[in-house]
């Protein structure tokens, strides 16, 4: 990377950015006046008009010193934005009785898939900035440019996220809200093609593996919760010409519930598929983490857990926790966004469920380099 080519990425994004928020604010108007003058709808609305009025001023950038001042711009506004995801769900989730399914869900598919687009351009930008006279190909462990890593293991990445899901707290509580014993965490077992690598963007494969193994030691913890043992998860790596793939098995009882009619469902945000999604529980947790925003990273969930345990180590009070507050709460995005960063390239994610016994998940994801992003403008 050289200045002329960095000084020509800036001026990409600064002119495409705009572009990309000016379709998601016709999407915005298209909806009916019930809709977009809902709680979370509505604030994020005006915070896609205020980007695009930002970008649309933003002058051309022609040195060094001004892409440093445009990478500014463009942290800021990523910081702005972090309340987008929780404040949709949140808004969309009270206007399901008044959209269809397939209507609600295509819009929340545009409006994500294109908020992954917009921050993939913007944080591609910014790496490729602070890269700026090093040659971060030749790196020896995580060879890669910008955010996209050419040589990514996958294993590693799958040890990283079952090692940070083994640290956290054991907080498993049932369905009717009762605490679960705590027996430690289930093992996991990595199989297959264990020295796969591939190009692909590390923070979207670590968030996917992390939601999908977190809800499989979830699921099996509450299963078992009378055995002395917790049956191991197992994880299989199986690499293609074109394509990866995971399995993730597990012993958690499976999928089956009253209020979903197939595990595809737990894709979607409305409440006649996903009855779930207007719990007072779930809406309450939706309006607090718009307030503090979400970004769909792996880092903005295990800091609450480090927070917690450093708190419990000096023995200082949490005011949050005090406050009847739950330093994670579910505020079930982790699987609808799991599966829009799969399929954002070309990638597919399927639930299997064996009632009575546990889930299959089968995870594929395209080599980059072989498919397009999958982005509607």
């Amino acid at each position: 990377m050289d200045e002329e080519k960095l000084i020509k990425s800036a001026n990409y994004v600064r002119t495409e950015l705009p572009v990309r928020i000016a379709h998601r604010l016709m999407d915005l108007q298209a909806l009916p006046y019930v809709v977009v003058t809902q709680e979370g709808v509505a604030r994020v609305y005006e915070l896609y008009w205020s980007a695009f009025e930002k970008f649309r001023r933003y002058p051309q950038v022609t040195t060094l010193e001004e892409n440093e001042a445009f990478c500014k711009f463009l942290e800021s506004v990523l910081d702005e934005h972090a309340p987008v995801i929780p404040s949709l769900s949140l808004g969309l989730s009270l206007s399901s009785p008044h959209l269809s399914p397939d209507s609600l869900d295509a819009f929340m598919r545009r409006m994500l898939v294109s908020r992954i687009s917009r921050r993939v351009l913007a944080e591609h930008h910014l790496a490729l900035s602070k890269s700026l006279g090093t040659n971060s190909l030749n790196h020896p462990e995580d060879p890669h440019v910008g955010i996209i890593y050419t040589a990514l293991n996958l294993r590693h990445s799958i040890d990283k996220c079952v090692a940070l899901l083994h640290g956290r707290p054991h907080d498993i509580v049932d369905e009717i809200g009762e605490s679960v014993p705590n027996r430690g965490w289930p093992e996991v077992i990595v199989d297959g093609h264990v020295d796969t690598k591939f190009s692909y963007i590390r923070e979207h494969l670590e968030y996917i593996i992390f939601e999908l193994l977190k809800n499989a030691m979830t699921a099996t913890g509450l299963n078992h919760r009378s055995s002395s043992n917790l049956p191991p998860i197992r994880a299989t790596i199986v690499v293609g010409e074109n394509d990866v793939g995971v399995r993730i098995s597990d012993q958690g009882g499976g999928l089956s519930s009253a209020r979903i009619k197939s595990p595809s469902d737990l894709f979607s945000f409305s409440h006649i598929r996903n009855a779930t999604r207007m719990d007072d529980t779930r809406l309450g947790a939706l309006r607090s983490a718009s307030s503090r925003g979400v970004k769909a990273t792996v880092a903005e969930q295990i800091r609450p857990w480090r927070t917690e345990q450093s708190n419990v180590n000096s023995n200082d009070k949490d005011p949050e926790r005090d406050d009847g507050i739950a330093p994670h709460p579910k505020i079930g995005l982790g699987l609808p966004m799991s599966n829009i960063f799969t399929t954002y390239f070309g990638g597919t994610l399927e639930l299997v469920s064996l009632d009575g016994w546990g889930t299959d998940v089968y995870l594929h994801l395209p080599k980059l380099g072989t498919n397009l992003e999958g982005i509607e403008l």
